[in-house]
């Protein structure tokens, strides 16, 4: 059965083993294929986002390239570029000709913008609040015409941009870039309004710039849009704090968010050029592919083990089978061993039993005793006989409580004895002998001869003394209230018994003697003898018959 488990063990950690590598295996091939696809779709992402940003470059570089900066009539410079701009058909939100105007023109401008008709033409700051000329420097960069007109983009028309924080300093790279030059992330056309970018071009005439085309886009559609079945969100990195991305939410609108990465499913990063500028954009994976990955591969584990499981049950359930027959032959050939021991060790007992019996009848029933007394004696000796191998049965022959042997219905006068000692086990060849020798001493405590009239008090005391192996057994019996001349004196075989026979049978000495007030008689014998271990234990293994598994 040990060999069986070893089997099983080994054949149980090597599909485990076998079913772990497998799934570990497919692990890392499905998140490399998940990876796979991902960049794919990042990276054909990237690519038509930069292809979006290049057209958009080209309208105004095409537009600035068709302007021609007019003499007079400035706030209409938009009106002939029109066509060409609806041309592209591009997602711009606001196209503006924002001139460069000296100082001393600031009433003409205004005069212009007055009788071209936009609602508020009053020059004033990009915040819509009253312009204090003195604290702009030259030139003024003042928005002039838009595209398209609407009653929203007329009323931006006459700010002057000088003071715009973002807008100013946009201007000033285009100046000293002498190229377009895009915007940092702002809200266009008003406080709440979408998330966008500015994209402005430099206006030259004879190599001076003179102003500069602007146009307005979304940044949703114009980098952040992607395909609701893509596999990826994406964000894009937000240039004025590196610790925000900016991102589209469930309403469609560009927000600001913390960013937040994952160490296990990191984002992809890709880099568009818009503007003179590298933006970056970051791809986040909608679906954990270590998660799915994880989850293919616990498949997998868990259909492996389940096979193993299954030829682990299936061997050992074969295996089992036969070990069982196996044992089963050999259970039955052990108990007829056994079986044929225990008759063996049986017709031993019985035929001690028999000879000792044989011996008490041969030497009660002697020629000269008296018939009568013989009689009780041989009656008395063979009940004891019988009291001690029924106990002996009752435990299987492996010994009996040494206090067992004095119930009253083994010996005459139990219930006057008074015991006092520990109750050990005594084996059963010393049962036999002490039953014997306790209803000899018990026979002749009789009444009829005690002194004064009273019956005489038994005291049966023993105890252990001495240290291991060298135990001694020391009994004392002791029978007060009589003398020699009043005790009964013990018959031929009492004397044998008393002196000879239980004395040799146990390894011991004995002695007996009257004192002023009783009779004593007392045993010393070693503890091995009257244990006798082996012989409890020789017992207990024939007496164990093999159970069927």
């Amino acid at each position: 059965m040990f060999r069986l488990g070893v089997i099983l063990f080994l054949m149980a950690i090597v599909g485990v083993l076998a079913s772990g590598l497998a799934a570990f295996k497919i692990r890392e091939q499905e998140e490399a294929i998940a990876r796979i696809a991902m960049a794919r779709s990042v990276d054909s992402h990237a690519a038509i986002v930069q292809e979006r940003l290049g057209e958009r470059e080209l309208l105004t570089r095409v537009a600035v390239g068709l302007f021609r900066s007019p003499s007079s009539d400035k706030s209409n410079a938009l009106v002939p570029l029109r066509s060409s701009i609806y041309a592209f058909k591009t997602d711009f939100v606001v196209v503006g000709w924002i001139p460069r105007v000296p100082l001393s023109e600031l009433n003409q401008i205004q005069s212009d913008l007055k009788a071209a008709g936009f609602p508020n033409p009053t020059l004033r700051n990009a915040d819509d609040t009253s312009l204090d000329q003195s604290k702009i420097s030259a030139p003024a960069t003042v928005l002039m015409d838009v595209e398209p007109q609407n009653d929203q983009t007329k009323a931006f028309v006459g700010r002057v941009f000088n003071n715009s924080p973002i807008l100013s300093s946009l201007f000033a790279r285009v100046v000293a870039d002498g190229r377009p030059v895009s915007s940092d992330p702002l809200r266009l056309l008003r406080p709440d309004g979408p998330m966008g970018i500015i994209l402005a071009a430099p206006v030259k005439e004879k190599n001076d710039i003179v102003g500069f085309m602007t146009i307005s886009y979304q940044l949703l559609p114009l980098m952040l849009a992607s395909d609701e079945q893509a596999n990826f969100s994406v964000a894009l990195r937000d240039p004025r704090n590196s610790a925000n991305n900016l991102k589209a939410n469930d309403k469609g609108e560009v927000v600001e968010q913390p960013l937040l990465t994952d160490s296990d499913n990191p984002p992809l990063l890709r880099v568009v050029n818009f503007g003179d500028r590298d933006w970056t954009l970051m791809y986040f994976p909608k679906t954990s592919s270590i998660a799915r990955a994880q989850d293919i591969a616990i498949v997998v584990l868990a259909v492996g083990l389940a096979i193993t499981a299954i030829l682990c049950g299936l061997f050992g359930y074969v295996s089992y089978n036969n070990i069982r027959l196996s044992r089963e032959v050999q259970t039955r050939i052990g108990f007829e061993r056994r079986l044929t021991a225990v008759i063996d060790e049986l017709n031993h007992r019985v035929k001690n039993i028999l000879a000792v019996i044989q011996s008490i009848v041969t030497r009660t029933m002697r020629h000269g005793s008296d018939i009568d007394v013989s009689r009780e004696l041989l009656i008395g000796r063979i009940h004891a006989m019988s009291h001690v191998v029924s106990l002996l049965s009752e435990s299987q022959w492996q010994g009996v409580k040494l206090k067992g042997l004095f119930e009253s219905r083994a010996i005459p006068h139990g219930d006057r004895i008074a015991l006092n000692g520990p109750d050990i086990v005594v084996s059963a060849r010393a049962a036999q002998s002490l039953s014997l020798l306790f209803f000899e001493l018990a026979s002749h405590a009789d009444e009829g001869h005690a002194l004064a009239g009273r019956p005489p008090q038994i005291v049966a005391q023993w105890s252990v003394s001495g240290d291991e192996p060298e135990k001694t057994f020391d009994f004392r019996w002791e029978e007060f209230n009589t003398s020699a001349a009043t005790r009964r004196p013990d018959s031929d075989f009492g004397l044998v018994l008393l002196e000879r026979v239980v004395p040799e049978a146990l390894g011991g000495t004995s002695k007996r003697y009257f004192t002023d007030v009783s009779y004593v008689y007392e045993l010393n014998a070693p503890m091995a003898t009257v244990v006798d271990q082996n012989e409890m234990n020789r017992t207990g293994r024939l007496g164990a018959m093999p159970r069927r598994k």
